[in-house]
This record gives C-alpha cells, sequence and structure tokens, in this order.
C-alpha cells in the first residue's frame, strides 16, 4: 500500500556527453559509446496527477492561424531556408563553427528587425555590450528598437524579456548561459537542456520569435544533448570554409517550411551580404583550354549551382599512390576511379590523383560524378574538354549512367550561364545507340548516353596518356 502512494526515491544514471539515462551503471554509454561518461544522479519520481489547464482545448478549426503569420527576417536569403521569414513563437537554433558569421548574420537579423518597427533584444554571453556595438556601427546596425544586453544568467535574460517584451530574441549562444540552481558548469548537458527549455516556454507563451545561436564539435555536430534539437523548431547549419568569403545556411529541420533549401552569403569587412545568383563563384575563367577539368551543376536545397571539378593525374613516386580531394567526398572518388579502370579501360594503379573543387564549394551531390569522371579522363589523356561543356550524371558500379533529379533545372541554369553542350545520362530502359540522343534545351545541345565509355568516346577522351601528365 504504502509502495503505491508514497514518492520513489530512484537513482539514475546519465551520460554526461549526451544525457542518455539507465537505472544501472554502465562503464559505456549506451546511446554515444563514449567511456566513462555515465555518472549517478539522483532523480524523485512522483505519481503524476491531473491538474489545471492553460486554455480549454478548442476543435483546431476554431483556432486563428493569423499569430502564426510569418514575418520577413529582413534577410531575403534567411527567408528563403525559413520557408518565408520568421514564424512568431518559433525557436530557431542556428549553428556553426567559430568565425564562420554566425554573430554578424543574426546581429542584421536583429537591425532589419528594428528597422521595420519591431523590438528585438539581443543578448550576448560571449562578448560585451561595447564589443557588439562596435561590429554594430561596422555594420550598420544601429537601431532605436535594437536592444542589446550582456548576460551569461538564465534569471538576469528572463527579466530583459520581461523588461524589454521583444517579437525578437536572440541568445548568442546558448552554451554560455547558466541556470541557477542546475548543477554542473555553463554550456554542459544538463544546463543546456534547462536553459534551452526555459528559454522556448517564454517564445512560446510570449509568441517571442527566439534564436540561439549553438556551437558545434570538432566533427561539425551540434554540441550539447540530441534532445535540444527535438525541442527547437527549427534547425539551421550555418557553412563556410575559412579560405573564402563565401557562406551557406541550410535548413537541418523545419517544422514550418522545407528542410531541402539553402542560402547563400558573403561575408565582407561591412557585414554579411546574400547572394542571389551564387553560379559563377564556384566556375573558374580559363583563357586557353586545359586538361583536367569539367563543370558539373548540382543541387543545393533547390537551387541549381554550377561548380567546376579540377584533377590532376602523375606518376607516383612510390609504391603507395596518393588519393587526394578538396571538396569531394574521398571514398566517391575512389570508385570513380575504379570504374574507370574497369569499364573507361584507362590504368590508375600506380599514379597519384588529386581531385579539388574551384571556390571552396563542397559536393555531396552524385549527379557530379561525370563531371568527376570526366576531368579525371581529360588529365590522365592530356586532352582538354571541349569547352562549353557540362556533365550531369551519377555513376554505377557497372559503369552505366543514372539520371539525378532536377535534371531540366539544371539543364536550364547551364544553358542561362552560356553552355552550349551538357552530356547527360539517357532515359532508363533505352536501348544503347551508336550515335548519342541529340534535344535541345533553351539553346543548348543536350546528348544523352548510356555508360562511361560512351560518355568519354562521345567527348573524345580515350587516347593514352599524355607525356606531358607526366
Amino acid at each position: 500500500m504504502a509502495s503505491t502512494s508514497r514518492s520513489a526515491n530512484r537513482t539514475r544514471y546519465r551520460c554526461s556527453e549526451c544525457g542518455w539515462e539507465t537505472a544501472k551503471w554502465t562503464g559505456r554509454c549506451g546511446e554515444c559509446q563514449a567511456w566513462g561518461s555515465v555518472t549517478e544522479v539522483a532523480a524523485i519520481t512522483e505519481r503524476a496527477s491531473a491538474g489545471p489547464v492553460s486554455a480549454p482545448a478548442v476543435p483546431i478549426g476554431e483556432v486563428s492561424a493569423t499569430e502564426a503569420e510569418r514575418r520577413s527576417s529582413g534577410v531575403p536569403e534567411l527567408d528563403r531556408v525559413l520557408g518565408g521569414g520568421l514564424v512568431p513563437g518559433a525557436a530557431i537554433l542556428l549553428a556553426g563553427e567559430p568565425g564562420v558569421g554566425k554573430s554578424t548574420l543574426l546581429l542584421e537579423v536583429a537591425a532589419q528587425t528594428a528597422r521595420y518597427g519591431r523590438r528585438a533584444l539581443y543578448v550576448t554571453g560571449e562578448e560585451s555590450a561595447s564589443q557588439v556595438r562596435l561590429r554594430a556601427d561596422r555594420t550598420g546596425s544601429v537601431q532605436a528598437e535594437l536592444f542589446l544586453a550582456a548576460e551569461t544568467d538564465l534569471g538576469a535574460v528572463l527579466t530583459h524579456v520581461e523588461q524589454t517584451r521583444p517579437q525578437l530574441l536572440v541568445v548568442d549562444s546558448v552554451q554560455t548561459i547558466g541556470a541557477a540552481g542546475i548543477e554542473g558548469v555553463p554550456g554542459g548537458i544538463t544546463q543546456v537542456r534547462e536553459v534551452a527549455a526555459a528559454l522556448i516556454r517564454v517564445a512560446k507563451t510570449r509568441n517571442i520569435t527566439t534564436i540561439l545561436v549553438g556551437h558545434v564539435t570538432k566533427d561539425g555536430s551540434i554540441a550539447g544533448p540530441r534532445v535540444l534539437e527535438h525541442l527547437v523548431d527549427v534547425v539551421l547549419g550555418f557553412e563556410g570554409d575559412r579560405e573564402s568569403r563565401f557562406r551557406m545556411v541550410r535548413a537541418l529541420k523545419n517544422r514550418f517550411g522545407p528542410v531541402d533549401e539553402v542560402g547563400c552569403f558573403e561575408l565582407t569587412g561591412e557585414g554579411i551580404l546574400g547572394v542571389t545568383d551564387p553560379s559563377g563563384r564556384f566556375v573558374e575563367s580559363h583563357q586557353v583550354s586545359v586538361p583536367g577539368t569539367c563543370v558539373a551543376v548540382t543541387m543545393e536545397g533547390r537551387r541549381p549551382l554550377l561548380a567546376e571539378i579540377q584533377a590532376l593525374t602523375v606518376t607516383g613516386v612510390d609504391d603507395h599512390p596518393r588519393r587526394t580531394t578538396s571538396g569531394l567526398d574521398g571514398s566517391r572518388l575512389a570508385m570513380i576511379l575504379a570504374v574507370l579502370q574497369r569499364h573507361g579501360r584507362m590504368a590508375f594503379s600506380g599514379r597519384d590523383v588529386f581531385a579539388s573543387t574551384v571556390g571552396g564549394a563542397r559536393l555531396n551531390d552524385p549527379g557530379a560524378d561525370l563531371a568527376t569522371a570526366v576531368a579525371l579522363a581529360s588529365s590522365h589523356v592530356g586532352t582538354p574538354t571541349p569547352r562549353g561543356v557540362v556533365a550531369l550524371g551519377e555513376i554505377g558500379l557497372a559503369g552505366e549512367l543514372r539520371r539525378v533529379r532536377d535534371l531540366e533545372q539544371r539543364l536550364a541554369e547551364a544553358a542561362r550561364l552560356g553552355f552550349s553542350v551538357a552530356v547527360v545520362p539517357a532515359e532508363p530502359g533505352g536501348r544503347a545507340q551508336a550515335v548519342p540522343r541529340e534535344r535541345n534545351v533553351d539553346g543548348m545541345r543536350v546528348f544523352e548516353l548510356h555508360d562511361i565509355r560512351g560518355a568519354l568516346e562521345f567527348l573524345r577522351l580515350t587516347q593514352p596518356p599524355s607525356p606531358r601528365g607526366d
């Protein structure tokens, strides 16, 4: 009888790395597989009982949708990723590497919100208020309705929210805010979970759009407990190469819009600028034709982007040839080399291979396989790829060419930028022909081929290696 009515004090064990809990101690976390991270945590569990409700349940058709209408962030490229703008009451997590431009972007969003007459509160836990003011002066972000506070205590942040009553709250960053009475240090698993939960609770009850800045680990994943990504409505990833000013924002999770969109930006001394037509940034303008280059059209979300792939093959200096990539997946390159050797009749054994993209582009789209293969073959035989050619298609292990999504949209983008010839996979199920099927897309000649051997023969890249390659 007593066991069913009294509260039970139970000992739980929690992983300090990912927040996974278990009833028994283990030396290794069952979720993230970290060793020695499971520690004892006292937990009190009580039987749940009925309580007061914040608002009565009503038929969904009677719920007003006007309060959740989107508002522009003032940054069109960010609106594109969000699905049209900021939703009141939404909790957004923006994560990225240090120095990529997260604070600059969000200061611009806060300034644009204030410029439209809506109050914004920017809370910084990593810089002083004067340091943020210096950046605001440099980027032209000083606005009367933009309020700034430098705090690292959750209670103080909530007080600022209560006093200013903003429509947009930016917290930079959630890992620097600590909650009194919660175990752990700011940035720890428990602290991040409690701080995020409190801020999201305020966002929902007061209909405040809240943007939380998150740190990332050395492998690029979002730091903190995995539950943080479940708590928020939108998760955005901010990507960029330190050697390039080009930046991309991707939607990794979005309850209010698509998750296959990408926003393009350029980080400058005057702030961050949206790039509405980024295709030309990843294509090099060659004065003369050179071997080892080919242009692909990839899809970044729903946006086609042209990217140039460059390759170099030379005779190796030892028994272990090198395979070096930049912007391309190394395992994908190894597969393409194997297909070229088996079905393209090209011997790469004993040759060092280097492959990279222009402008710091990172290509994970299988539609870039054919362009990579053409660049490798061009370097191998020492023959330039014909001018004005783009290559689109995925390569299978049997040497066949496979169609990729949004092919017509990719072709239209290549034609818009002045390319005259495109080599693409043929329709699936069709019979191989001695002469490739030709069609026209916006003035560009499109040739459809079935396999990699046929594509190389069409581009005249099947001759023996040139001595210049050595």
